[in-house]
């Protein structure tokens, strides 16, 4: 006991429950070198510059690159195409279940009606899945699985161009 009180007495700058942690060292400011004197660091591709293993001859062939490109999903729709929900794949869906909506809620009926932009196209885990907002309402875009979106922009076509021609008839 008496060694460890000696020893703090010897450092009296120190506080005595702090002597068995040793002092803190103090950090100069290093003066910061002007733009013109700074080394200039370049980006050197190991692959490059040879090494020694390199350099002796080898009895089995380099290693080909086996990364192959991603090739690109393919999807059933495309973005900016106009859609709308099929009312009985929704209703029997885990989406609408998973809301907990009482049966015959009207409150989704703009789904099922009113025409759906699709913002963005996705594959996940569970299958192809398009994000789609409302022309006209205000409601934030859902990410729909897309075998259950009807696309609406050929069945608008079709009753134009009925409609054209009768205007000619």
């Amino acid at each position: 006991m008496a060694a460890v009180f000696s020893a703090t007495l010897s450092r009296p700058h120190v506080v005595p429950f702090l002597s068995s942690f040793p002092p803190i060292p103090q950090t100069t400011t290093r003066r910061r070198l002007p733009l013109s004197r700074q080394p200039i660091i370049r980006a050197v591709n190991s692959a490059a510059t040879p090494t020694k293993a390199e350099d002796q001859p080898s009895s089995s062939p380099p290693p080909t690159n086996t990364l192959k490109p991603k090739k690109k999903p393919v999807y059933s729709m495309k973005k900016g195409q106009i859609v709308r929900v099929d009312k009985e794949k929704y209703l029997n869906s885990i989406n609408y279940l998973s809301v907990g909506h009482p049966p015959y809620y009207k409150g989704l009926d703009y789904i099922y009606e009113d025409r759906g932009e699709v913002l963005d196209l996705r594959i996940f885990e569970t299958g192809e899945y398009a994000l789609v907002a409302w022309v006209g309402v205000p409601t934030a875009p859902a990410w729909l699985p897309t075998d259950m979106l009807i696309q609406v922009i050929s069945s608008f076509v079709k009753n134009l161009r009925n409609s054209i021609m009768k205007d000619c008839n």
